[in-house]
């Protein structure tokens, strides 16, 4: 199913198993768990783009925007309830809302005896 292409400034649906990738850099996530409510979801300070989705002009990566994004980690903020795996890392920092998502903590396994 092709989404919509996203806009800067738009909040747009996203539901689990979602493919996205930023317009500034080479960063892809897939979507773990998806928010209750449309999210507006950045990459390196431009709007994510749905599979199939091409950029318009040469975006540039905003400066104060790119911390990176890591292979295989998981980025998630729980006030949201979204939670993004990265399947291509890149320099743009992952942005729902406004909000910088974090590198998902691994709990602790118990100990064994």
């Amino acid at each position: 199913m092709r989404v919509p292409k996203a806009e800067v400034g738009v909040q747009m649906e996203i539901r689990a198993g979602l493919r996205l990738h930023s317009a500034v850099c080479t960063t892809e996530v897939v979507v773990v768990r998806a928010p209750a409510a449309a999210v507006k979801l950045e990459c390196g300070g431009s709007a994510m783009l749905g599979e199939g989705d091409e950029v318009s002009g040469q975006p540039v990566i905003d400066p104060g925007k790119s911390s990176g994004s890591i292979l295989g980690k998981r980025y998630a903020d729980d006030a949201i309830g979204i939670e993004l795996l990265c399947t291509r890392a890149g320099d743009g920092t992952l942005i729902a809302d406004g909000v910088v998502l974090d590198i998902k903590r691994t709990k602790p396994l118990p100990a064994s005896d």
